[in-house]
This record gives C-alpha cells, sequence and structure tokens, in this order.
C-alpha cells in the first residue's frame, strides 16, 4: 500500500475512489515536468484538500509546478500580510504591455491565489475572518490594478480627463455587497458601481467627454475582469446595483449619482449602500461620495420604518425561494445567511445615523456592536454569529468545490458526503443536525427582530374597539363601546379620537404615515382600555402621536413592537409628564424597546462611562450633534429615572440622588469640553505664587438642590464659579495670552453655552447664577480669595444659609477641600441667636410675602406656611447658630442628613427632629408625584393638615420663643 493509498484510509469510502482518480492523473502530469510528489507531512493537507475541492485537485493536475511553487515557498502555511497581494501583482504585471498580456497575467495571479486561499481554508490553515479577507483583497487588488493600467493606457489615446478648470479626474469604483464589506465568498460575482467626479472632456488629440471616457475605461475593465479565455476569467462583474440598473449610464457623475439617491432612492438600495466601499481608482474622491451619501443611508432621526421594509424584501426574497423551490439554498433560503444579514442591518439603518459604530460594514462587527450596545442580547449575537460563521463556511466549500457561484446544498448522496466531510462531519446526518440547529436559531432571532405586531382576533373583545378607528361607527354607537370598555368619559375619549381625525396633522400625513397611524390606533385603544384612567391616558398619548405624526417612524416603532406601545400606555397613564417628555423628544420612544434597561437607572460611574461612550461615536469637529448627544444622553437618563420611579421600584430620595448624579456627570463633561474649547487658543492660565509658577485652576460650587442632592425633575441648577489664579503674572501662556480673569469668564460663558443652548434635543439645564458674590451686580467666576473675603464680611445671612447646602461638584480635589475649609470658617463663625433668629424669620416672611401662592382653599407646599421652606429655613438656622460647637453639622449639605446631625448633637429634639423628617419627605413626595403630573406644587387646604400643624409647631418653638408644650 503506498503512501497515498494509506492516507485515504481515514475518508468514507465513496470519496477514496474520487481521489485515487485524481492521484493517478497527478502523477504523470508532475512527473513530466519534474515535479516530485508531496510525500510524508505535505501528503495529508493535500488529500483533506483534494477531498474538498475538484477545483484545487483539477489545477494541480493541469500545472503541477504551480503547486510545487505553492508548497517550497511556504505561502500555504503562512498568512498575507496586508498589502501583500498588492505587492505580487505589481510584480506580475510589471512587463506587461497590453490587454492581452493584462489578461493572462491577472487569470494565472487569481489561479494561484485562489488556490492557496482554498487550500489554506480547507486544510483548516486559516479563520474564516481570513477566508473572507483575503478573497476580498484579492478581487480588490485584481480591480485597482487592472483599472490603473487600463487608466493609463486610454489616457495616451485620448488624453487625461479633466474638470472646467482642467483638475485630472479619475474613475471611481465602488466595490458592493460582500466585496464591499470585506467579506466576498469563493466564487462570487463582485458587484461593482463606476462614478467619476464631474463632467468635463479629455485634454489630448483626441478630445471625448469624461462621459464617453469613463463609459469605455468601465467597458474595458470588465472585459478584462470577466470575459473567459483560455486562462478563465477574474471575476464574474455585476453592474446591475448602479443607478437605474442594466437602464442607467455604465459611469455616472457625482452630481448625478446623488440626485438619484435623493430622488429615486428605494430602501433596497439604502441596504444595498451599507456595504458600498471604494476599492480602486480615486478613493479620495471615493470617500467624499460616500460621505454625500451618509445622510441617504443613515437618517439623522431612528428610522423605525426600516424594519418594516426589510421585513417587506424578506417576504419577497422567501416567494421567490418557494416559486424557484431554492428552500435548500442556505443564502436565501429560511435560517439562511441572508436572514443574519437583514437582522444586522436592520439596526444599522435603524440607528446608524446617530450610532456612528454602527455605519460598519461587517456584519460580526454590527453584531458585536449589539450585543456591547444592549439592543440584542449577547446570547442572541452569539447564537447569530455562529450560525452566520457556520453558513459563511458551508457556502465558501460548496463554491470551493468546481469554483462555481453556488449556495445550493447537493442532493446528490456523494455530493452530501463530499460536504460533511470537507465540514469534519462524519456523515451527512450529523452535518444535517448541526445546520438545522443553527438554521432554526437564525429563524427564531429573525422572528423576534421582524416579527411586527400581532394580528388581531376578529373574534376578540378587544378587537371590537378597532371598529372607532378609522371608521365612523357614529357617535352613540362610539360612546356606547367605549364606555363598555372602561373608559370614565367616553364622551371625551370620542372628541379626542375625532379631533385628531380631523385635525392638521392626520389629514396632512404623507399616505404611509397614515397608513401606520391607521394601523397603531386599534392597538393604543386596546392598550389603553386595559390602564387605570383610560381617557386621560387616551389623551395623553394622542396628544404624543400627533407630535410624532410628521416623523411616521415613530408609529412603525410602536406598530412593529407591542411590548414598546404596552410600556408606553404604562407610562403615560402614570404620569403626563413623561408622556409630554416622549413627545419632546421622541427619540427617547426607542428607550421602550428595552425594559431592562428602561427601568434601570445608572449608577454615577455608570454615567460617566455611557456619556463616555456615546461622546466617543460623535464624529471629530461635529459640534452640532455634540450639543444633540448630551442633550439626548440627559433626556434617555432622566426617562429611566422617571420609568423606575412611576413603577413605584424607586424611593423619593434615591429618585433625587440619581437626578443629582446625572447633572453631576454632565457638568464635569461640559467643564472638561470648555477647556478643550478654550484652551487651545489662549493657553493655560498660569500664576507665579511666592516665586513659584503654577497652573491656575477651577471649579464649580452648587447650591440649592442641587447642592443639597435634592432635584427634581426639571431643576434648575444654582451654580457659582471659583478660580484659584492668585499672585502675580496671572495670565495664559498660549499664543493669545490673556488674563487669568478674562480667561475663566470665558471658560464659564462656554459652559453656560452647552448648558443652555436649546437644540431639537432641547437644552441641558437652566442656569442660575445669582447666589454668586454681590448676585448680578458680581462677576459671573470670582478667585477663592475674593470670594473667601466676600463670604467674611459682606454677605448677607441669607446668603450663609445658601451656603449650608453648598458643596463642589467639579473640579480638582484640591480646590474641593479649599472650599470647603472657607464654607466651615464662614459658617462655624459665632453668632447671635437672637440676631441670627430674627434675620432668619425676616428673610422667610419677605419671601412667603413674595412667592407663597396659598389661598383659603389651596396650600402651596414649597413657600405656604408649614411647607418646604419653613422646614429648610428651620435648619439653616439651627446650623449657623450652632456649627461652632458642632463642626460635623457641616459635614452634609442635604436637609434629611442635617437634622439627623441637629438631632444626634440634641439641638433638635427626638419628637421635633421626627416632625421635621416627616413633614419633609411627605411634603417633598407630594411636589413630586404633582410635577410628574405635570401639576403645580399646590394641593388642597385641608390635606397634609397634621404635616403642616407639625411644621408649624416646631416652627413656633424655635423660632418664635413659644416654649408652650403642644401635643400632636
Amino acid at each position: 500500500m503506498t503512501e497515498f493509498e494509506a492516507g485515504l484510509n481515514r475518508l468514507p469510502e465513496p470519496l477514496r475512489q474520487e481521489l485515487a482518480q485524481y492521484w493517478e492523473s497527478f502523477n504523470p502530469a508532475a512527473s513530466a515536468v519534474g515535479v516530485p510528489l508531496p510525500t510524508g507531512p505535505l501528503l495529508e493537507p493535500l488529500i483533506t484538500v483534494w477531498a474538498g475541492s475538484e477545483f484545487v485537485a483539477r489545477a494541480c493536475i493541469r500545472d503541477p509546478a504551480l503547486l510545487a511553487d505553492l508548497l517550497s515557498s511556504g505561502d500555504l502555511t503562512t498568512p498575507f500580510a496586508p498589502g501583500e497581494y498588492a505587492a505580487r501583482l505589481d510584480r506580475q504585471v510589471a512587463d506587461t504591455a497590453d490587454e492581452t498580456g493584462l489578461a493572462v497575467a491577472l487569470r494565472r495571479f487569481r489561479r494561484r491565489e485562489m488556490m492557496r486561499i482554498a487550500w489554506r481554508d480547507l486544510a483548516g490553515l486559516a479563520g474564516l475572518e481570513e477566508t473572507l479577507g483575503d478573497l476580498s483583497e484579492l478581487a480588490e487588488v485584481a480591480v485597482s490594478t487592472a483599472l490603473d493600467r487600463l487608466h493609463g493606457w486610454q489616457c495616451r489615446r485620448f488624453g487625461v480627463p479633466g474638470d472646467a478648470e482642467g483638475q485630472p479626474q479619475r474613475l471611481v469604483v465602488l466595490g458592493m455587497g460582500k466585496l464591499g464589506g470585506g467579506e466576498l465568498n469563493f466564487s462570487s460575482d463582485i458587484d461593482l458601481i463606476f462614478a467619476y467626479p464631474c463632467q468635463g472632456q479629455t485634454h489630448g488629440a483626441k478630445v471625448i467627454s469624461n462621459e464617453e471616457f469613463f463609459r469605455r475605461l468601465g467597458q474595458r475593465l470588465i472585459k478584462i475582469l470577466a470575459e473567459p479565455t483560455a486562462d478563465g476569467f477574474v471575476f464574474r462583474v455585476d453592474m446591475r446595483l448602479r443607478p437605474f440598473g442594466d437602464a442607467g449610464p455604465l459611469a455616472i457623475s457625482f452630481a448625478a449619482f446623488e440626485d438619484y439617491y435623493q430622488n429615486h432612492g428605494r430602501d433596497w438600495e439604502r441596504y444595498a449602500m451599507i456595504k458600498a466601499r471604494c476599492i480602486a481608482g480615486d478613493r479620495e474622491a471615493g470617500a467624499r461620495l460616500l460621505e454625500e451619501l451618509r445622510p441617504f443611508v443613515y437618517r439623522r432621526y431612528l428610522d423605525y420604518g426600516a424594519f418594516a421594509a426589510l421585513r417587506g424584501m424578506k417576504a419577497l426574497i422567501a416567494q421567490e425561494v418557494e416559486r424557484k423551490g431554492m428552500r435548500r439554498n442556505i443564502k436565501l433560503g429560511p435560517g439562511g445567511i441572508r436572514e443574519i444579514e437583514f437582522i444586522g442591518q436592520a439596526f444599522q439603518l435603524v440607528y446608524g445615523g446617530r450610532d456612528p459604530v454602527l455605519r460598519q460594514r461587517s456584519i460580526l462587527r454590527v453584531l458585536d456592536h449589539l450585543a456591547v450596545s444592549g439592543r440584542l442580547p449577547d446570547s442572541a449575537v452569539s447564537s447569530l454569529k455562529q450560525a452566520y460563521e457556520f453558513l459563511r463556511r458551508v457556502e465558501n466549500r460548496l463554491q470551493a468545490w468546481a469554483d462555481q457561484q453556488t449556495h445550493n446544498l447537493p442532493e446528490d448522496e456523494l455530493a452530501q458526503l463530499r460536504l460533511a466531510v470537507a465540514m469534519n462531519y462524519p456523515d451527512w446526518a450529523a452535518f444535517r443536525l448541526e445546520l438545522t440547529r443553527h438554521g432554526e436559531a437564525v429563524l427564531q432571532q429573525f422572528a423576534q427582530v421582524f416579527g411586527g405586531a400581532a394580528e388581531p382576533d376578529s373574534e376578540s373583545d378587544g378587537n371590537a374597539l378597532a371598529r372607532l378607528w378609522p371608521g365612523n361607527p357614529g357617535e352613540d354607537r362610539a360612546q356606547r363601546l367605549l364606555s363598555e370598555h372602561g373608559f370614565e368619559e367616553p364622551a371625551r375619549a370620542w372628541n379626542q379620537l375625532q379631533a385628531l381625525k380631523t385635525g392638521f396633522s392626520y389629514r396632512s400625513m404623507e399616505s404611509r404615515g397614515r397608513e401606520r397611524l391607521d394601523a397603531l390606533l386599534p392597538q393604543v385603544l386596546q392598550a389603553v382600555a386595559a390602564s387605570p384612567q383610560p381617557t386621560a391616558t387616551l389623551d395623553r398619548i394622542l396628544k404624543l402621536l400627533e407630535a410624532v405624526a410628521r416623523r411616521s417612524v415613530y408609529l412603525a416603532l410602536l406598530t412593529d413592537h407591542p411590548h414598546a406601545l404596552a410600556h408606553l400606555v404604562k407610562l403615560c397613564a402614570a404620569s403626563g409628564w413623561i408622556s409630554k417628555h416622549l413627545a419632546r423628544f421622541p427619540l427617547l420612544l426607542d428607550d421602550l424597546l428595552n425594559p431592562a434597561l428602561l427601568y434601570a437607572p445608572l449608577d454615577r460611574q455608570q454615567l460617566a462611562m455611557e456619556l463616555d461612550r456615546q461622546l466617543a461615536r460623535v464624529p471629530t469637529n461635529d459640534a452640532e450633534e455634540l450639543l444633540n448627544t448630551l442633550r439626548y444622553f440627559k433626556q434617555a437618563q432622566v426617562l429611566r429615572v422617571a420609568a423606575a420611579d412611576v413603577s413605584g421600584a424607586m424611593p423619593l430620595m434615591i429618585v433625587s440622588d440619581h437626578l443629582t448624579g446625572i447633572a453631576e456627570a454632565l457638568l464635569r463633561k461640559v467643564l472638561e469640553l470648555a477647556w478643550s474649547d478654550v484652551l487651545p487658543k489662549f493657553g493655560p492660565p498660569c500664576c507665579v505664587v511666592a516665586g513659584v509658577p503654577r497652573q491656575a485652576w477651577f471649579a464649580i460650587v452648587a447650591y440649592g438642590k442641587l447642592g443639597g442632592i435634592e432635584l427634581n425633575y426639571g431643576s434648575d441648577l444654582d451654580l457659582v464659579f471659583l478660580h484659584d489664579s492668585a499672585g502675580e503674572q496671572q495670565v495664559t501662556t498660549g499664543l493669545r495670552p490673556i488674563d487669568n480673569a478674562t480667561f475663566f469668564a470665558k471658560l464659564v460663558q462656554r459652559m453656560i453655552y452647552w448648558l443652555t443652548t436649546r437644540t431639537g434635543a432641547g437644552d441641558l439645564y437652566e442656569v442660575d447664577t445669582r447666589l454668586r458674590p454681590s448676585g448680578r451686580a458680581g462677576l459671573l467666576v470670582s478667585s477663592f480669595e475674593a470670594f473667601a473675603e466676600y463670604q467674611q464680611h459682606q454677605a448677607w445671612t441669607w446668603e450663609h444659609q445658601a451656603l449650608a447646602r453648598a458643596r463642589i461638584v467639579a473640579g480638582p480635589a484640591a480646590l474641593a477641600e479649599r472650599f470647603q475649609t472657607i464654607r466651615r470658617a464662614v459658617l462655624q463663625r459665632e453668632r447671635d441667636p437672637v440676631v441670627l433668629r430674627q434675620e432668619v424669620c425676616a428673610m422667610r416672611e419677605r419671601m412667603r410675602t413674595e412667592l407663597d401662592a396659598s389661598t383659603a382653599t389651596v396650600f402651596d407646599l414649597k413657600q405656604g406656611r408649614g411647607g418646604i421652606a419653613d422646614i429648610e429655613f428651620m435648619v439653616q438656622y439651627q446650623i449657623l447658630a450652632n456649627a461652632h460647637r458642632y463642626p460635623d453639622l457641616l459635614i452634609f449639605t442635604d436637609n434629611i442628613r442635617q437634622i439627623d446631625g441637629l438631632e444626634r448633637f440634641d439641638v433638635l429634639s427626638i419628637a421635633h427632629a421626627a416632625r421635621l423628617r416627616h413633614a419633609y419627605r411627605g411634603l417633598r413626595r407630594r411636589i413630586h408625584r404633582l410635577t410628574l403630573q405635570e401639576q403645580p406644587a399646590q394641593i388642597p387646604a385641608d390635606e397634609a393638615r397634621a404635616e403642616r400643624e407639625n411644621v408649624i409647631r416646631v416652627w413656633r418653638q424655635l423660632m418664635e420663643g413659644d416654649t408652650a408644650i403642644e401635643h400632636p
């Protein structure tokens, strides 16, 4: 038994005879050209490869020297470095003088390298990504090299094509499909589009238009690549993806190209352009062209209509598969490669306008990002990637057998066994079992992503409400139907529906948007009917739908994702504030798709990481996108807090902690951005203190609700800005030096710009700077020395009250400690308690006179007697009166922990502290709930009477000297 025959024994019997025939043909061919037969370790991979590829076996028989060269060079066992193909092909075509010689060189190069790629793949020496990448680079290099030479030869005949100013023009070749994505399979067509920058003519002896020049050049390029010769072909070329398809010009100017996609581009062309990449010619111009087309492919808004469009495309493909009996097709059949690509590309089309990471061409990288971003579960992405890699390996083995473009599983038993063995399975049954497993996983994920809304049961009780829209059942019947389904004010609910139907928003919608709304409203009515207050909830949702009607993609989101609609109804039923928040910022509707994230606010560390992650996706120097990203981050994080809040999963104090954390994360980032804006212009601010030069730094002090860690929805920020520049030579050290005070003023102005500029995504926060030294009359930013001087010698008592709630929220730790030292020194000053009480009471009475909205029937929760402000003033009075004796009273800035401290040091009795804590929490909780319902902070006068009376009782004893013992 020969060594070759012994090697065959590891293969199933039906395959041995086939390989024995190859060997019998190879022996004399190798001997004829003096090529030694492979032996030893070279023989095992040869048997494996020949068993999987007749193409490789026939190539070895036809040209044994080629196999000998590949073996001796080490190319079969070594991956190529980037650029290796281009360098090798350049050497091979260096001496070609005409198209005939170029065609021969390209075909021989292609045969050698395809044999090498197939060998490494089948022998298990290369992973899938290397194989697909090598095939793509081989095609790209062949196109680019051929184009360069053809362009030069054609320029000799007609002259160089130029624009109106005579600047040279080059053809731009866009690779589409798997070539564009760097994922070309073994025997694929290459999809190309030809374009050129602008109209003009050649500058030579025989003048022709640029259009004619590039049309001829494109024809010659296609011929040299695709025309079969004695040496075969290089790559089959498909030009049908160009504008207007086969009916369109072969090469098109950039202007006409852009006009086509703007006015005629269809959904499937958006899908196709995801993969577009300039692979040859003027690559710089090609990059500009693709950038111009980016808004066509990736919409700035979240384009949920992409799900429906791709679902429609898949349905058409499925019909064609059934019609042509293609269920064995691993690309287009059920659970095939196309379904995996559609899943990834649907998310790209929906989110790519806002998430640049999704604008990449590799489906595997796209799937990775969908897992990282939480848009698909890790388990789903893992199963999709495993299926994709399995199916692409099957695809390559099907095509590597005879170098033919096929995606159909074989029906012949021998071919089935051959494929199974090439995929490392012992038989067809084992292979088929694994194929079925992957296909079912893909089908499951495809159904979850593209399943859409379930069709309502025509006999179901809920479907009776569907007759209300878009039909017109008559007022009496409609109201009776609404009443039967729990609408407490059926006449009002019917009027709301009629107002929407007859209103401008509905009547002016384009047909697609109206169809989407007509499909959505029956689902809305059914979902709203199950809510606690259907009429009020319907009113909120209809207003939201009217606000987003012109962007019907949001209607598509809710129609295609019933669970998102369910969460929307839940949130709108719980809070008018949330419904208006979503109506103002409909981008947030995207968050309804992932309830696991929607109801789980981030902690402070997570907030900072997520903000950095989102900002990292913003293109450099895109200030508008940066503003919008900051604002969307804020709106999305606040929505998360509100959703968790109304779900009952979060106590009031924790809600404020989260809202405060969001504000602090954004303030720190805005300070960082402002530094990066101002620093390059003027250089760092420096100063010389006691002869030692150093950089000056900056800090943000938070007062009020932010300082007290008690932010509510919609709270503004009370801020004071401080810098530590001092001593001599207080100037910046850049090319345009300015004094440090001016530098920090510009820094603050830039921060306020980042915080308050209103865009389509709203603003970040309203900023109040009136608590700075000297108020509106003072400088916008002060030095620490000036701040300390003002607080010690000029500040009013009410300003020291405010200082009790102040803390540093952004800036170096050293400045935070310095601020605390100043704050302690000011607040620990010993004060006359009688004078202090008089001043605090006078300020409280003045505030009450100016701000209290209470009446005989209405109580103002904030400013009314016995309300929030009374509690805060009492706490601040006691802090100022006692901090010189108990410095630890100054550790915290929030009211509850300050009350705890006053109780711990016996400044407040246990009873007083308990009454104030209970009242403060209860009143704040009411304010909080009213905010979520978009109501003023007022309640009927007979509500919360016990809490108010307790606060008034404590006020009288502490602030008015009433020592009488009062019992509840």
